[in-house]
């Protein structure tokens, strides 16, 4: 009988997975498209030098840092609309996303009045007058084009809480094939085209956010035109849908919003060091999204998976999952781990062809950052799991002001460790892995307190 059981559990934990799969894997494969799309940016400006790598790097962060409040309170309708198909309703899935549609119509407006003043940012970290005025140029296109990134969060958001995330695949998929070839001909200008060099290629990711958006809304407007999500007056404003997005949403944007920020004070120290330093981070970050995406892919998984299961109000089974999938999210970041400590030189090889890094001084402090980065992969891996569950839940305030603390303790460490005690640059390189494993152990530690059963995301 007992044997009986455990045949049983496997069984279910087998079908378990096949769901979680099947939810995942589009998921981590848009995600690896959109790191290949970086990947490939940042080779091809690694051609034209230092200055320009590190530029996509400080720029693209900036601009991301600014995006990420909206990007997570108009993305968090996936949670919404996760417990609506849970609970069986369909219709106000469709709804949800039109609040959002919304409120991302709102904050475009915002963003755009960032864009004189974003170049503070980069003088203010004193970096070299190049490296800011490439930056700035890069931060400066990513934000007037951010519009692409808005509707397309929200559109996205419909396919992630509803489970069908191929749709959200097969757009950054065609997103990728049009950024790299577009990228190829505006950064060293082919076929008629000027070489735009960094403008270039802040004008092709915005080009293929364009097309994903696009794309994305077409398949949305489908699904809205027909049943079961078809509703009557679908353009409403439904105000106490905005108060619950609002109630919880916030709290999920401003927590990457502030995380994002504190990081970003990170980099910019480090890009104080030097062209060289600047250069270094900058390749071993490229490695470190290789990671990152996939494994954000995993924290989307478990979103849409414990947010379909309590709305079903099973919340056992919104807690098995989220061991389910953190158990995968493990076994992929050992892997990467190892091959991040094992083959550390032919990876940091790729970047540094075209640098004119002839001592090889970029390369080897590139090599010890990468090995240094692996040492919070596996807690990474696990904290974003465990934080998409949390939000799913409506647990946002607690992680909120905890993940603030955390990584702002980080960066007020920084600014001391590098402009007041003058440390090294590898130092100041080790407090991001301190965050990141402390981060980890305080979401585990909420999650098992059980207090996110008892939050009511939906009536």
């Amino acid at each position: 009988m007992h044997n009986k059981q455990n045949l049983s559990l496997n069984n279910h934990d087998q079908a378990k997975l096949g769901y979680i799969f099947k939810i995942a894997f589009p998921i981590i494969i848009s995600n690896a498209s959109h790191t290949v799309m970086l990947f490939v940016d940042r080779l091809f400006l690694s051609k034209l030098g230092k200055q320009e790598l590190a530029a996509a790097m400080s720029g693209g962060l900036s601009s991301h840092v600014l995006c990420s409040f909206f990007v997570g309170l108009i993305g968090y309708v996936s949670a919404l609309v996760s417990q609506y198909y849970g609970a069986k309703k369909p219709k106000m899935c469709g709804v949800a996303i039109i609040q959002a549609f919304y409120l991302g119509l709102i904050s475009y407006p915002i963003l755009i009045c960032f864009i004189p003043i974003i170049k503070y940012v980069f003088i203010l970290a004193k970096q070299d007058p190049l490296l800011i005025d490439f930056a700035s140029t890069y931060a400066r296109i990513l934000l007037a084009g951010s519009i692409f990134l808005i509707i397309r969060t929200a559109a996205g958001s419909f396919f992630v809480g509803i489970g069908k995330t191929k749709i959200v695949m097969i757009a950054n998929l065609i997103a990728t094939l049009v950024n790299i070839p577009l990228n190829y001909i505006l950064i060293f200008g082919k076929f008629g085209f000027p070489a735009l060099a960094i403008q270039g290629a802040a004008l092709g990711t915005v080009c293929a956010s364009g097309v994903s958006c696009i794309i994305l809304l077409g398949y949305y407007l489908k699904e809205m035109s027909q049943p079961p999500y078809r509703a009557k007056n679908p353009l409403k404003i439904r105000v106490p849908i905005i108060k619950r997005l609002l109630l919880f949403g916030l709290p999920a944007g401003v927590s990457p919003f502030l995380n994002w920020f504190a990081f970003n004070v990170f980099v910019q120290l480090m890009h104080s060091y030097g062209p060289n330093t600047a250069a270094a981070a900058t390749i071993a970050f490229n490695w470190d999204t290789v990671v990152f995406l996939p494994m954000l892919g995993l924290g989307i998984t478990a979103r849409t998976i414990v947010g379909q299961n309590i709305g079903a109000k099973d919340l056992d089974g919104a807690q098995h999952s989220t061991y389910l999938i953190m158990r995968i999210s493990i076994i992929y970041a050992i892997i990467m781990m190892v091959l991040f400590i094992g083959l550390t030189n032919p990876l940091t090889s790729v970047f540094v062809s075209g640098l004119q890094d002839t001592e090889g001084k970029v390369q080897n402090m590139a090599n010890i950052m990468l090995r240094l980065l692996a040492l919070y992969t596996l807690a990474n891996s696990c904290k974003l799991v465990l934080g998409g569950a949390l939000r799913a839940t409506g647990d946002t305030t607690w992680t909120m002001w905890v993940s603030i603390t955390i990584h702002w303790a980080m960066a007020i460490s920084v600014v001391i460790l590098v402009h007041f005690l003058e440390v090294n640059q590898y130092i100041a390189w080790s407090t991001l892995i301190i965050m990141n494993n402390i981060d980890f152990m305080s979401l585990i530690y909420r999650f098992r307190t059980n207090k996110w059963r008892e939050i009511k995301l939906i009536s």
